[in-house]
């Protein structure tokens, strides 16, 4: 097997964030500094899901580029996954499947949908009665889940849109940072606080009670994967948080907390 230096894989992980998630958080960052020094956090809004175009098919397909390009650092972590093996003629040849590593297949459909649908109930109900009192306290920003206009093809976007933010985030900020933090040689504990940390920060623009609530929701996440090494119920339950936020805000306008 070819086994990188951890120098490169160390690379290899700032290249993959700066791709996706830890830009996000820079930008994150900006975004919560812009909005604390224009006014005061509770007054400022945070909208997820916005309108890219007054023209209806222009924002449609504005909307299906960002979810596809979005996946591409999926795929890059995925190629960095899948071991490889030096073959007699020094040809490089697949050996190890990157979605089996993950636990990111249909191998356990029913326990992992059970998962879930547990998961989501566990971290869906407590991010109500967070985002509520953030709202209170004044440093949690009002959250617009949904800002498109009312398509026939506006649910069905907001559904990828869920699915898009789940496997980016569960793939990246767990199975994928997870597995290369312990070849760093870092304690379970320290990769937990760290990918948890790195969730956490890439919600600051909503405020700080989102912070707080999606970094205590990474640490149970990447403890779980740690038991199981099955990242798809995590999945599962993040598109299930996102599809009740997203579609859920879009047919009846109602304020939710997101996971």
């Amino acid at each position: 097997m070819l086994v990188p230096s951890r120098r490169r894989l160390r690379i290899e992980v700032w290249i993959v964030l700066g791709l996706s998630l830890g830009q996000s958080a820079v930008y994150s960052v900006v975004q919560l500094l812009d909005k604390i020094t224009r006014a005061p956090l509770a007054e400022g809004t945070s909208t997820l899901n916005r309108s890219q175009s007054p023209r209806e098919y222009f924002d449609l397909t504005y909307q299906l580029l960002d979810i596809i390009f979005a996946l591409v650092p999926v795929l890059l972590v995925i190629y960095f996954l899948t071991d490889q093996r030096q073959s007699g003629a020094g040809v490089s040849s697949q050996s190890g499947s990157a979605f089996r590593k993950l636990g990111f297949n249909f191998a356990r459909p029913g326990r992992d949908l059970l998962q879930g649908f547990g998961l989501a109930a566990l971290i869906g109900i407590p991010s109500l009665g967070l985002y509520a009192a953030g709202r209170t306290l004044g440093i949690t920003t009002a959250i617009i889940p949904s800002a498109l206009d009312s398509y026939w093809w506006t649910v069905p976007v907001l559904i990828l849109s869920a699915l898009r933010h789940a496997v980016v985030e569960e793939v990246i900020v767990v199975g994928y940072l997870l597995d290369r933090f312990g070849k760093f040689g870092w304690s379970m504990p320290l990769a937990i606080f760290a990918s948890s940390m790195l969730r956490g920060s890439y919600h600051l623009y909503q405020g700080f009670g989102p912070f707080i609530g999606n970094a205590v929701m990474g640490v149970v996440f990447a403890w779980l994967y740690t038991k199981t090494k099955r990242v798809m119920p995590l999945v599962i339950a993040h598109a299930l948080l996102d599809i009740v936020a997203f579609v859920g805000f879009s047919l009846f306008g109602r304020a939710v907390g997101l996971g």
